[in-house]
């Protein structure tokens, strides 16, 4: 606080001070008043009117003059008082200090008057009084130190609150909410290197998301991709159950189908097991005749739906693990949603050799066919139908990692898969 600001409060103070003595000593509030008018005239009024009163018992009422009083008999008996909590009997009157006179009826004394004494309330009064002028000194001086307090808080305590609370918000992992910058107070000058900070961690945080969510990617491509086997062993399993007629054969391939049902539902769990072991898929293309696409083509397609098979002869750029998948992606999708004949059909084209997948299963709306190869997208026509969306992604994904491309259409009675594979 600066020097001028000290010397004001205490001449202000000072001041206050000398005021306030002032008004105590010239206080004269608690002088005690006289009523010796009113009360003579009270008890001739009571003294005529004895009759009546002298019939009341312990009756409480106002009666119009500036004072209280209680009237008793002789034998000490409440007659009438003005207000509750005063003396009513001529020994607590005297221990207040009340007025007691006598009451004359016809001559003799019939009883006693007693008038309160209110002195000692006068007295709290001017206490009260003095008590408020003190009172009030002691608030204006609160109010400057209030008003002290208020500006170190705005300038000192509410800022290091702001920082506290700032860090505890990161340490619980808000850090989208930033920091207000204040450079009127002390901390101003940390303020934007905490912010900084959080910006900092915030962009460390979305760079770990994006790894840990690429991870959870990566477990369901290998889930997806490890149940289009399996679907192909219980398809074969299906087939030759059937067809078989030896009683010991069809309980063996009863056997296998189940074990392929409970493949299934393990693959589900995959990644509770290898989450932390689990890398990014790797794609590794070399050259390859392209007539082994006729043997990819064969093993994916356990229920001979492929009627129609063309392959030009040449030497392809890409991953035959890889490769498979991305066949058995396209072959097991046809199974499920069109149920028809496929025919795949080759051709070269700037460089690339383009394999087309195609069904006649009434294909999917145009305005789906840039969504369905979109992570967790299906088209109209797979409602009511097991799937997750991911297979056309995963391929497109395999085929970008091989330096080809895949392309969806409908060809009119149904839907077109294309892959475009890089020539040698």
């Amino acid at each position: 606080m600066k020097r001028r600001y000290v010397i004001i409060y205490i001449v202000f103070f000072s001041l206050m001070s000398a005021i306030m003595c002032m008004a105590v000593m010239r206080d004269d509030s608690a002088a005690m008043p006289q009523y010796t008018t009113e009360i003579n005239r009270l008890l001739i009024s009571i003294g005529e009117d004895w009759e009546d009163i002298s019939s009341r018992e312990g009756v409480y009422g106002s009666s119009g003059e500036k004072f209280d009083y209680a009237v008793t008999d002789n034998d000490g008996r409440l007659l009438f008082c003005t207000k509750k909590g005063m003396s009513e009997s001529v020994s607590a009157a005297t221990g207040s200090y009340d007025i007691i006179r006598d009451i004359e009826s016809g001559g003799q004394v019939v009883g006693k008057l007693i008038v309160h004494n209110d002195y000692p309330e006068l007295r709290r009064r001017s206490a009260r009084r003095n008590a408020v002028m003190t009172g009030g000194m002691a608030a204006a001086m609160l109010a400057v130190s209030v008003g002290y307090f208020i500006f170190l808080r705005r300038r000192v305590i509410v800022p290091f609150a702001k920082l506290k609370g700032f860090a505890a918000r990161m340490a619980a992992g808000d850090l989208e909410t930033p920091l207000e910058m204040d450079r009127g107070n002390i901390f101003g000058a940390f303020t934007e290197s905490f912010d900084i900070m959080r910006e900092e961690l915030k962009a460390s945080r979305k760079r770990e998301e994006a790894a840990v969510n690429s991870r959870k990617e990566l477990i369901a491509e290998l889930s997806h991709d490890i149940r289009t086997p399996v679907s192909s062993i219980k398809a074969m399993t299906d087939y030759l159950e059937l067809v078989s007629e030896d009683s010991e054969q069809k309980e063996t391939l009863s056997a296998i189908n189940g074990k392929a049902d409970q493949i299934d539902r393990l693959v589900s769990n995959l990644f509770h097991a290898a989450l932390e072991e689990l890398e990014q898929l790797e794609v590794s293309p070399e050259e390859l005749a392209s007539t082994g696409l006729e043997r990819i083509i064969a093993d994916s397609d356990p229920l001979r739906k492929v009627k129609s098979s063309d392959i030009k002869e040449c030497v392809i750029y890409a991953d035959r693990l890889r490769l498979e998948q991305v066949v058995g992606n396209i072959i097991s999708n046809s199974y499920k949603y069109a149920d028809t004949d496929i025919t795949v059909t080759s051709f070269i084209e700037d460089g690339f050799f383009v394999a087309e997948i195609s069904d006649r299963g009434g294909g999917v709306p145009d305005d789906e066919l840039e969504l369905i190869t979109e992570k967790f997208r299906r088209g109209s026509n797979a409602a009511g139908k097991d799937g997750s969306g991911i297979g056309l992604y995963i391929s497109g994904y395999l085929m970008d990692k091989m330096g080809g491309e895949l392309l969806c259409r409908n060809n009119g009675e149904g839907f077109t898969v294309s892959l475009r594979l890089r020539l040698v």
